[in-house]
C-alpha cells in the first residue's frame, strides 16, 4: 500500500524543500495535461511547472525513447566519447536555421546553459586577444539563472539580495523594456525604442566599448515580468548597438523558447538572429534535465583558428538520457503539428483571458505570446499602482485558481523588485480548446475571489482594504 503522506511528514522529512513552512502537495502521478495529488485531487497542468511542459505528462512514446536508450548507453565522457542520439538532436535542431546558427551544446539547466554562455563570451573575445573585454549588460527586472553568472546576470532584486556582496563590478544593468509601464505619456513605441537603444549606448560608452562583451537578455521575459515582449522594433534597435561596438548579443529563451511562442526560437518574431541563444525547459519537456547554448559561425571561426575547443567541460553535458528524451520530443512537435497549435490555442487564450478579465478592477494588464501568458495585479488600473507587497496577491490567486483545480505560476516584485504581483499561464503544447476554456474560467474566479475578499471599490478603482 501506499504511504499517505501528511504535510507534518513532508516539513519533517530529509528533503530541503522551497519553504520550511510551507508543505509543498504530494504529487503521486501526472498524464497528459493532469497532475494527481495523493488523495485523488485532479490538477489541470496551466503552467507546466514553469513552462515546462511541452508534449504533456507521461508520454508513452518519450518514456519508450528513454528506455530504450537506458538499454543502450547510459552514460560515456563527451572528451572521449559521442552518442548518436546527442548528434540526431543536434542536427535536428539546427536543420531549418543554416546560415543563422552553427554549433549546439548541451548541458542541463537553463542555469548552466547562461554560464557556458558568459563562458563564451569571454572566450570568444579572449582568443582575438581582445582581453579586456570581460563585462556585460543585462537589464533590471530579468532573471538568467541561479549559479553566480547568471545571478549576477539577473536583475531579480529579491534572488540577487544575499549574494550582493561577490557579485563582480563587471555586471551592468540597463532600464528593462517594459512598455506598459515606462513608456512615458506622449511618447511614441518608436520614441520609447529609441530612449532604451540610447541608453545602452551611453552604457557601453561609460563602460567603454573595449571592456563591453555581451549584451544579455530574454527574448521574453518571464516569471520576473510575466511573460514581457520586448516594444516593436526594439531588439533591431538593441542589436545595432551591440554590432556598432563589437558586443555580442545573447538572447535567454530557457523559458520563452524551445516553440513555447509558436517558433522554436522566440527571436524569428523579431527579425533579427543574435549571436548566442540559450534554450530549456520546454526542450525535453520535463523528461530529462536539458538545454542548450546555440552559437554563430563567428564562435566557430574564432575557436577554429585559436585553442580549437570551448573551455567549459561538464560531466553530464550531451547526457545521452537528456538527449534521447529531447529528440523524442521534439519528433512529436515536429510530427504533430504542436507549433501550429501553440499559435492558434495561444489566440484563443489571448482572447479568453481578455474578455474574461476585462470587468476586473485588478487586472492591468495581459501580455505574452503563444502559450506564454502573464497577467500583472494593480490596485488600481488608471495609475498602474500595483498592490501592496505585504498582501502578497499573487500567491493568493494562484491558491485559490489551484482550488478550482487548475495550476498557474505566482510571481512578485513585477514592478521593480519588490511591488508587484503577477500569474503565468503556460499549458502544454497540445492543449485544447477545452482545457483553455477551464484554465480561464478557474483563472477568473480566483482572481474574483481574492478582489472581493481584500478590496473594495471606490469611484471605478479597487483600493486596498
Amino acid at each position: 500500500m501506499d504511504k499517505i503522506w501528511s504535510s507534518d511528514d513532508i516539513l519533517e522529512s530529509g528533503l530541503l524543500h522551497r519553504s520550511l513552512k510551507v508543505a509543498p502537495y504530494m504529487a503521486k502521478n501526472a498524464s497528459g495535461s493532469y497532475i494527481y495529488l495523493q488523495d485523488g485531487t485532479e490538477i489541470l497542468d496551466g503552467c507546466g511547472g514553469a513552462a515546462v511542459i511541452s508534449v504533456g505528462h507521461s508520454n508513452p512514446e518519450v518514456i519508450e525513447a528513454v528506455t530504450e536508450q537506458l538499454k543502450t548507453i547510459t552514460y560515456v565522457h563527451t572528451a572521449e566519447y559521442t552518442t548518436a542520439v546527442s548528434e540526431e538532436l543536434a542536427n535536428l535542431l539546427l536543420e531549418s536555421y543554416k546560415g543563422k546558427v552553427a554549433k549546439v551544446y548541451f548541458v542541463n539547466s537553463g542555469s548552466e546553459a547562461n554560464e557556458a554562455a558568459i563562458k563564451m563570451s569571454l572566450q570568444y573575445f579572449y582568443e582575438q586577444g581582445k582581453t579586456e573585454k570581460t563585462h556585460f549588460i543585462s537589464r533590471k527586472q530579468s532573471y538568467h539563472g541561479n549559479c553566480l553568472g547568471g545571478m549576477s546576470l539577473s536583475g531579480h532584486v529579491v534572488r540577487r539580495e544575499p549574494f550582493e556582496g561577490i557579485i563582480s563590478s563587471n555586471f551592468h544593468q540597463v532600464s528593462p523594456a517594459n512598455e506598459y509601464r515606462f513608456k512615458n505619456s506622449g511618447e511614441s513605441t518608436a520614441d520609447y525604442v529609441k530612449r532604451l537603444a540610447s541608453e545602452l549606448e551611453e552604457e557601453i560608452l561609460k563602460i567603454g566599448p573595449e571592456k563591453v562583451a555581451c549584451f544579455f537578455a530574454e527574448t521574453i521575459v518571464g516569471a520576473t515580468t510575466a511573460c514581457l515582449p520586448a516594444p516593436e522594433g526594439y531588439f533591431k534597435a538593441i542589436q545595432a548597438v551591440c554590432q556598432k561596438y563589437d558586443v555580442l548579443l545573447a538572447l535567454d529563451e530557457i523559458m520563452c523558447g524551445s516553440g513555447r511562442t509558436g517558433t522554436f526560437f522566440a527571436w524569428e518574431a523579431e527579425g533579427i538572429v543574435p549571436d548566442i541563444t540559450t534554450a530549456g525547459k520546454a526542450l525535453s519537456g520535463g523528461y530529462s534535465p536539458l538545454s542548450a547554448v546555440f552559437l554563430a559561425q563567428k564562435f566557430v571561426d574564432v575557436l577554429g583558428a585559436g585553442s580549437n575547443s570551448f573551455n567549459c567541460g561538464h560531466t553530464y553535458q550531451s547526457f545521452a538520457l537528456s538527449s534521447a528524451a529531447g529528440l523524442s520530443v521534439q519528433k512529436i512537435i515536429r510530427r504533430d503539428g504542436f507549433l501550429q497549435n501553440v499559435v492558434e490555442m495561444g489566440k484563443y487564450l489571448e482572447y479568453s483571458l481578455k474578455q474574461a478579465l476585462s470587468s476586473s478592477k485588478v487586472v492591468g494588464n495581459i501580455r505574452g505570446r503563444g502559450l506564454f501568458w502573464g497577467i500583472e495585479f494593480v490596485s488600481s488600473r488608471a495609475t498602474k499602482h500595483p498592490i501592496g507587497a505585504t498582501i502578497h496577491f499573487g500567491y493568493m490567486v494562484q491558491r485559490a485558481i489551484f482550488e478550482e483545480g487548475v495550476a498557474v505560476y505566482p510571481g512578485f516584485g513585477t514592478v521593480d523588485g519588490h511591488s508587484g504581483d503577477h500569474i503565468l499561464i503556460a499549458p502544454p503544447f497540445n492543449v485544447t480548446k477545452q482545457q483553455i476554456d477551464r484554465i480561464v474560467a478557474a483563472t477568473s474566479k480566483g482572481i474574483s475571489k481574492i478582489e472581493s475578499s481584500l478590496f473594495s471599490v471606490t469611484n471605478g478603482d479597487s483600493t486596498d482594504s
